[in-house]
């Protein structure tokens, strides 16, 4: 996503790159070795690799980073607004987030109901951690096999999911364009830019917030993404009702 070949090339514009993985050996890096081994461009200096959760970044100082950059990373976390709440720890006052999810029409998710602000803020108040299954369950019976291949078979994809703690794998919640612009405004975050693209991306770059944002133009039925965005759900959603949560996180 973010290297020279990608839609958004940002890594040739950074000094320097740190990395978090939660393990050492994951399913899409195969081992890893903590300490300055991250090569993020080829014309860069090695970055450090942590091994650590994205919601919980204990070994990492407060206001260490300028930007944080998170690519089809926040759905696998089971907890996305401790997430959010630890990058903008890290983050200077003045930081970035340029975070990317996956929209449910383009992708394997298509079927699943699209998560609700008010589930993802129970689970934060809840204290709900990486173990979580809860959502296994609308998961097996909903998750197109057919649109994901390496998943296995039904009976692989089952272990798979039941294993997540091992493999992370799972997207614990689901996000049309509008859902992931309230949960990054109820993370207090001011959303500057938000992109659908194809194949199947949200785009979203937000600055940390000290005190409340006003997102309120990215968030009415009058957004402009709306009429430009590839996906269909984009184009007719609407806050659902009974999820209008009024208080923010601060």
């Amino acid at each position: 996503m973010f290297d020279d070949s990608g839609p958004l090339p940002v890594y040739s514009s950074l000094g320097m790159l740190d990395n978090c993985l939660y393990s050492d050996r994951t399913l899409w890096t195969g081992d890893v070795k903590v300490g300055r081994t991250f090569e993020f461009h080829p014309q860069k200096q090695k970055g450090t690799q942590f091994i650590c959760e994205a919601s919980d970044l204990g070994i990492i100082k407060d206001s260490s980073y300028e930007c944080v950059l998170a690519s089809h990373c926040l759905e696998h976390v089971a907890n996305p607004l401790r997430a959010l709440e630890e990058w903008k720890r890290v983050m200077k006052g003045d930081g970035l987030l340029l975070l990317v999810l996956p929209h449910k029409d383009a992708t394997f998710d298509w079927r699943r109901p699209i998560t609700t602000l008010s589930h993802i803020i129970e689970d934060h108040d809840q204290g709900i951690g990486e173990n979580d299954l809860t959502h296994v369950p609308e998961i097996l019976a909903l998750h197109d096999l057919e649109k994901d291949k390496p998943a296995g078979s039904p009976d692989e994809f089952r272990r798979r999911c039941l294993d997540n703690i091992s493999n992370r794998a799972i997207h614990h919640h689901v996000f049309d364009t509008l859902s992931a612009l309230r949960m990054v405004d109820y993370a207090a975050y001011q959303v500057l830019r938000v992109d659908p693209i194809e194949p199947f991306n949200i785009i979203i770059l937000a600055a940390a917030c000290k005190g409340l944002p006003n997102n309120e133009s990215f968030l009415g039925t009058d957004a402009s993404y709306r009429d430009s965005s590839p996906f269909a759900s984009d184009r007719l959603s609407e806050v659902p009702s009974g999820d209008r949560v009024k208080e923010k996180a601060t």
